[in-house]
This record gives structure tokens, sequence and C-alpha cells, in this order.
């Protein structure tokens, strides 16, 4: 009896180091890849500006990057554990501003537009295998955006309100019992060509031929 309770006592020890070394790892949402279609939502946060093309003689002008918000519903297609279609439909506000620097003392002339744009992205996005609960992944494709509403003042900049630009990034998705968490970094450059020349001439703004949205975009997902 002794020598079996000895052999018992070190098998326990031997069990629970077994154990310690090894750590049980719940796995979550196991079979999340075998169905095809997930739906989900997110909000993001962006930093928003124009870049632009003018007349050599312009005075100097600057467009500061400003804060904007998103938030939507979004759907993704997997063709296959490595490979997914993202798409889905986002309202975003943006306040974009162009500054004019004038000669001292004169002062700097500021025209700004605040909207709330409709979005569609089209992006294909590349993951990697799955560790555990974790993984990473890229994404690229393009956005075609709809202006739906602009905020009206006497300094409002003059613009077209259709618009589609190239959008890459990266992310990182978490499962958890119930859901995945996915933070995201999004590249946009827009593509089409904005510039409304404004109805008065002698505005800087009218020596303006182009201007292109670029946006950086912290996305929080849902699925």
């Amino acid at each position: 009896m002794k020598k079996l309770l000895i052999l018992i006592v070190f098998s326990l020890i031997g069990f629970h180091s077994l154990a310690q070394g090894n750590k049980y790892i719940r796995i979550n949402n196991e079979f999340y890849d075998d169905k095809r279609v997930h739906f989900g939502f997110l909000f993001g946060l962006s930093s928003s500006n124009f870049s632009m093309e003018a007349d050599p003689t312009l005075t100097p002008s600057i467009s500061p990057r400003n804060f904007g918000f998103q938030i939507g519903g979004l759907a993704n297609y997997s063709f296959n554990r490595f490979l997914e279609l993202k798409s889905g439909v986002n309202i975003a506000l943006y306040d974009r501003e162009i500054t004019f620097i004038q000669p001292k003392p004169a002062e700097d002339l500021n025209i700004s537009r605040e909207s709330t744009w409709f979005e569609i992205p089209v992006l294909l996005k590349f993951k990697s295998i799955r560790r555990m609960n974790h993984r990473m992944y890229v994404l690229a494709g393009s956005k075609f955006g709809v202006e739906a509403n602009v905020k009206k003042n006497s300094a409002a900049l003059s613009a077209q309100t259709v618009d589609f630009a190239l959008e890459y990034g990266f992310g990182f998705e978490g499962f958890f019992k119930y859901f995945k968490f996915t933070p995201e970094i999004r590249f946009s450059h827009g593509i089409a060509n904005l510039y409304s020349a404004p109805s008065v001439t002698t505005n800087p703004y009218f020596k303006v031929s182009r201007i292109n949205t670029h946006n950086v975009t912290l996305y929080i997902n849902f699925e």
C-alpha cells in the first residue's frame, strides 16, 4: 500500500508538471471558417485631408488633417480559409479643409467642406494561418462614395459629390466565445478629381485644378 501511495503521488506530480508546461487554451469559434458568409458591424476613426494640383502662381496652401467618424455594416464571403471578399455600407462624416497662406498682416484664407458620405468598399482579404484564437491579414481593393449632405456656410469649399478611391491595409483577428473582434488600419487614396470651380474668380481656390481625398482610418470590426 505504501508503494502504491508513493506511485500515485509521483504520478500526480508528473501530471501537474505536464499540465503546467502545456497549458490548455480554449479554441473559440473553432468552426468559424466552415461558414461561407459572415455579417457584422464596424466603427471607424479617420484622419482625412486633400491633396492638390494648382497654378504655380497660387499663394502657398496646405490641407491640414482633420478627424472624421464612420459607422456601418459589413459582409464577408470566404472563398477558402486564406482568401475572403469584404464589403458593406458605411456612413462617414468628414471635415476637409484647405488653407491659403496670405502675406502678413492679412489673415490666412480657410475654406472647408463638412459633409456626410455613403461609402461602399470592395476588398480582397488575405489571411494567415490561424494560431489558436488569433491571426493576421492584409487587404486591398477599392471604395465608391457618394456625398449625401453638405454643411452650408460662407466659406464652403465647392467639390464634386462622387468619389472613387484605392484602399489597402492590415488587421488582426481575435476570436472570442460569441464574436470575432478585428482592429484594422486602412489607407485610402482618392483617384477621382473632386475639384469644382468657385463662382467667385478672385478666390484663390479658382486657381486649383485638382483635389483628391486621402484617409487613414482605424476600424473596429465585430462579426
